[in-house]
């Protein structure tokens, strides 16, 4: 039966906060910027068009989404323009930055990276992007290519671009004086953690150091030639994709181990810190999965928050605009599902996202965070007052904490 009700009221905003919201998700002290880049990687293999019979080097574009801490007194608001999941309805996102707005009068500002799924778009994860940049980071969010709304291209294609991307955006971002210098002149590369969604985890994971299994090139979803032997673990390329300025991982619903892209010893070659959200209700990545890639990564301190009969968003995505609220010719299921979740509420799942996102990303690219307590577990794996919540919020959550070298189930 076709859904066609309407939310209360269209303003789409992406940044709202509820009273029961853990600690550290309230805004940070600066106001938030936004303005839009565009990188082109040169000479990247391109399979998409089988008429030419096989790969061909092309150049590849990437928007990316900048949001960072504005000068004192800029005015907050702002929207973003962009398409529904259908790949078609034009849809206006509210928002706290300002576009274009002058950068704050600050230095070291650590670089987060955004990696959306597949497929996406630079705005999907834009609560966390603007809660972020108001607590001092710099957040680049990247339109990939090829797994976009309006670009949703092959599959294989993502899992071959989508650690690469993510190397090229950092080296972009820790070079920006040429095209940016006053967004250069407050970013620190040298700390960076990148945030992977599904695919975008799956992307994480490899540019961590997680080299897939040597089955994976022959697998029937991967791209053609074995190209995706570069991306295997012992593979001369995938060990120069690791790069040392990466000082933290979250990945938030990873794809890619319930097909077996992986075993232990690929896990266990990561070494960044690690942090995995996942939904015990995900059908997409399945949640046993992302419970073997927390168990088998044994070369880095990790953890592993569950919300417990969650889905496959696990506080990744913004809450599902008006428009997705309606039927849409153009898929075969209802846009509302790909941004909400049957159990949780959206914006409850979002403000748990930003206060652990918060505590992880401070202790580990901020010397001396006072939050790093947040990141580590109960003896019984709950969550409550010492972890920044109210008594009784913590409800329906698990949090728990493996350090380097023990192996968990």
């Amino acid at each position: 039966m076709p859904r066609t009700h309407q939310p209360l009221g269209k303003t789409n905003h992406i940044s709202r906060m509820r009273p029961d919201a853990p600690a550290l998700a309230a805004l940070g002290p600066h106001p938030v910027g936004v303005r839009t880049l565009r990188f082109v990687s040169p000479d990247q293999t391109d399979f998409t068009d089988q008429s030419a019979g096989e790969p061909v080097q092309r150049d590849r574009a990437l928007v990316v989404e900048v949001w960072y801490p504005a000068a004192k007194g800029t005015a907050p608001g702002g929207t973003y323009k962009t398409l529904l999941r259908d790949g078609h309805r034009a849809v206006s996102l509210a928002g706290l930055a300002a576009r274009d707005a002058a950068t704050a009068q600050i230095t070291h500002c650590p670089l987060i990276i955004l990696s959306h799924g597949y497929p996406g778009n630079r705005y999907l994860m834009g609560h966390l992007s603007e809660n972020l940049a108001s607590k001092g980071y710099i957040v680049a969010s990247i339109n990939h290519q090829g797994s976009l709304y309006s670009d949703m291209g092959q599959f294989a294609s993502t899992l071959l671009n989508r650690p690469l991307d993510q190397r090229f955006v950092l080296d972009q971002m820790g070079a920006l004086a040429g095209s940016a210098p006053d967004l250069a002149a407050i970013t620190d590369a040298d700390n960076t953690a990148l945030v992977g969604y599904s695919m975008g985890g799956y992307g994480a994971l490899v540019l961590a150091g997680a080299g897939l299994t040597s089955a994976a090139p022959t697998m029937p979803f991967a791209p053609p030639d074995s190209l995706l032997a570069r991306h295997t673990r012992g593979n001369a390329s995938h060990r120069a994709l690791h790069d040392p300025r990466l000082k933290a991982v979250v990945a938030i619903g990873p794809w890619g181990m319930n097909n077996a892209l992986w075993d232990a010893d690929g896990l266990g070659d990561i070494r960044t810190p690690l942090m995995v959200i996942a939904g015990s209700a995900d059908e997409v990545s399945g949640y046993d999965a992302m419970r073997q890639i927390t168990a088998h990564a044994t070369g880095t301190r990790r953890h592993l928050l569950t919300y417990l009969n969650a889905g496959h968003t696990a506080g990744a995505t913004i809450p599902a605009p008006a428009e997705a609220w309606q039927d849409s010719e153009h898929l075969d299921f209802h846009p509302f599902d790909h941004y909400a979740d049957p159990v949780w509420d959206t914006l409850r799942m979002n403000n748990i996202a930003q206060h652990y996102m918060t505590a992880f990303c401070d202790t580990h690219l901020r010397r001396g965070s006072a939050h790093c307590a947040i990141v580590t577990s109960t003896a019984d794996n709950t969550v409550g007052p010492d972890q920044g919540f109210a008594p009784g919020t913590g409800v329906g959550l698990r949090f728990e904490t493996l350090a380097q070298g023990e192996t968990g189930t």
